[in-house]
């Protein structure tokens, strides 16, 4: 019979404690304000917005919403519905919170509810939410949303027109924003933006004379035609470059570290990882670190980590949970156990790992998944 005194669980440790977490994603918030700041200063007087979609970009959205507030931005975007009610949870009553794929059927109570903004994109959601300001007894705020020929979300042209000329359309509704998105504005020469520009002043003539709204992050670097009354970032607050063909503008905003949990000597004529995707030639020096394509990083991805400058190449595939290292460039003994390696940061941009990864740096912030450790610093 075992009489030891049993230990009781330590509160402190949950799965995503500093102590127990495989890995850690440091948020400067410091960063984001300025790259607010930088974003408003190419606008002028024109307004600026956030953009918090997919929880601020994988990165928090109610950290992010209460350091753009801190820099006066009163208005915010999300995507979903649940989002729009978790944010207006988190930053409490004022600020404006639109939701750019509608209200669901049915959840107009809830949007309501939330004060939320409803963003119309079709002629079934706008009578819906005539509906809900009847039942409310008040009119209700709103974007209306058009589509200038990204096809994505918004009213067709022939929609527009059937509107413009309905009396009763608007009968309830506060029309704050008339507004499209812009398909190609991370390729300034694109003939689409001139287009789009046209097409949007086109429809948005038609309608209640209301501020619009065009840009994008990369949008409010085509120049003042494309700014409008509302600008909407989002990528570029995370640090994401707008201009890919140019240097980035933007400060970076996350630092991602993975724990070392094994260093190890590996044989000649060692296979590494599954499939054995690849195989030593010589003697080799091998850490594993406690990151994989569970917490967003891609399986395929070839990639590197960093210690102290040095540049450490994955070996072979991803695993769920790992990483295998090849850490030769190191003096022997040099890293160790529980040590942490740059996965983003400095030595790797956001941008840099979604080129190894053959994606964009939007898929990599809002794939980063749950099981980090969160810093937040510079808020």
């Amino acid at each position: 019979m075992n009489d030891a005194p049993k230990r009781s669980l330590p509160e402190e440790v949950t799965a995503t404690s500093e102590v127990a977490a495989g890995a850690i994603l440091t948020v400067d918030l410091g960063a984001i304000r300025e790259n607010y700041r930088r974003l408003k200063a190419r606008l002028g007087n024109v307004r600026c917005a956030g953009v918090l979609k997919a929880d601020g970009y994988g990165v928090g959205a109610g950290q992010v919403a209460a350091a753009l507030l801190r820099e006066g931005c009163d208005t915010f975007f999300v995507a979903l519905l649940g989002e729009g009610v978790a944010l207006r949870r988190s930053i409490g009553p004022g600020p404006a919170i639109f939701v750019l794929n509608g209200i669901p059927p049915g959840a107009e109570p809830d949007a309501v509810a939330a004060d939320l903004c409803a963003v119309i994109n079709s002629v079934g959601q706008l009578a819906a939410w005539r509906e809900a300001a009847r039942c409310a007894g008040r009119k209700l705020p709103a974007a209306i949303q058009v589509d200038s020929g990204m096809s994505r979300l918004g009213m067709a042209p022939g929609d527009v027109e059937r509107i413009a000329v309905d009396p009763h359309a608007f009968d309830g509704i506060d029309i704050r924003l008339v507004m499209s998105h812009l398909a190609c504005a991370d390729e300034p020469e694109h003939p689409a933006n001139e287009r789009q520009q046209l097409a949007f002043e086109r429809l948005r003539e038609m309608l209640l004379e209301a501020p619009a709204s065009l840009t994008n992050s990369s949008g409010i670097f085509l120049g003042a035609r494309f700014h409008y009354d509302l600008a909407r970032p989002g990528a570029a607050l995370y640090g994401i470059n707008p201009t890919p063909a140019r240097p980035n503008p933007m400060l970076p905003v996350v630092r991602l570290e993975a724990k070392v949990v094994q260093t190890r000597m590996l044989e000649a004529g060692a296979g590494v990882g599954y499939g054995h995707t690849f195989h030593t030639t010589a003697p080799l020096a091998a850490a594993t670190i406690s990151l994989g394509y569970a917490d967003g990083w891609h399986r395929r991805a070839a990639s590197a980590a960093w210690f102290e400058g040095a540049r450490l190449p994955f070996l072979g595939r991803v695993s769920m949970d790992s990483i295998i290292l090849d850490i030769s460039a190191l003096p022997p003994g040099k890293l160790r156990e529980g040590d942490l390696v740059e996965l983003l940061g400095p030595s790797q941009s956001v941008d840099d790992a979604a080129g190894h990864a053959g994606t964009i740096g939007y898929e990599i912030l809002t794939s980063l998944g749950p099981r980090f450790h969160r810093r937040y610093v510079g808020g």
